[in-house]
């Protein structure tokens, strides 16, 4: 069976879309139309209805989907296997992180990295921890440096990096600026500005405030944590944000009781193979 082909099949499935699998391939879309024609020809069933510019699985698509996912990952296995039958570091390796730890963590560890390890192809894919988490367990990234979640999937591994103490804080003006004490209680009467309620941060906190019986009055929401600062910065509302964002910050810690803080590592697949890049970045980041 040509792994083109497969690729091609999961891409469009998970796109939805002709022309979008043939920029996530970078291919022409008739050169994809030719590949999902030969698989179709080459198994005897439709893998999917044309509906519009929409491409939808058919109940034979969607029941041949995981079996597609995990020929290419042998694939990719039997090649990295190969690979680490030699000592030399070289190749691609595929790698998603989300913002902050790309600003706050990593830049030290990826420069180390880099000069050690130069015919390294590293390719970074910068988004939210629970996309990256997703794309490791459906292999399409071969690691992802993120916040761990709290119950992972049982085809993840995790191993914990870094604890990263977050904060409540608020602008100089904003009216709890000036408490010296300030309760669950007293904080959730006022609007918060928080990540989303999927997020792994936010769900930290919203178990939190369960335990005590209490609900966030929200008054806006980003995943980005720059963004979160900047919301606060201008008195838009409190929020929780990760310590190593407020050095040389003019925000107001809070002097909540509550301590949180969220577990950031590093996530693989448990029926992976890692290549040597992989292992070798991980020993960077042991380090």
């Amino acid at each position: 069976m040509d792994f083109g082909n497969l690729r091609a099949f999961l891409a469009v499935a998970d796109s939805g879309s002709f022309s979008a699998a043939a920029q996530q391939l970078y291919l022409t879309q008739p050169a994809v139309s030719k590949r999902l024609a030969a698989l179709e020809d080459e198994l005897a069933v439709r893998l999917f209805d044309r509906i519009g510019r929409r491409a939808r699985l058919t109940h034979a698509g969607e029941v041949l989907l995981p079996k597609a996912r995990e020929m290419l990952l042998q694939a990719q296995d039997m090649k990295h296997l190969a690979s680490n039958l030699h000592t030399e570091v070289s190749g691609p390796l595929l790698l998603g992180t989300s913002h902050h730890i790309g600003l706050h963590r990593l830049p030290p560890v990826l420069k180390q990295f880099r000069s050690r390890f130069p015919q390294v192809d590293l390719d970074i894919r910068f988004m939210d921890s629970e996309a990256a988490c997703a794309a490791v367990d459906k292999g399409d990234l071969e690691m992802a440096i993120v916040t761990l979640p709290n119950e992972p999937s049982p085809k993840l591994q995790t191993r914990l990096l870094w604890r990263d103490r977050l904060c409540f804080v608020v602008a100089a003006e904003h009216e709890l600026a000036t408490y010296k004490t300030v309760s669950l209680r007293t904080l959730i009467r006022h609007p918060a500005v928080l990540p989303g309620p999927t997020t792994y941060t936010r769900g930290i906190l919203d178990r939190a405030l369960a335990e005590n019986n209490l609900e966030i009055t929200l008054g806006m929401s980003t995943n980005y944590m720059e963004t979160l600062k900047m919301l606060v910065d201008i008195n838009l509302g409190w929020s929780l944000l990760p310590e190593t964002m407020l050095e040389q910050s003019s925000l107001i810690r809070l002097p909540v009781k509550l301590r949180l803080s969220r577990a950031l590592g590093v996530v693989t697949h448990t029926g992976r193979t890692l290549s040597n890049p992989a292992r070798a970045l991980l020993s960077c980041l042991a380090e």
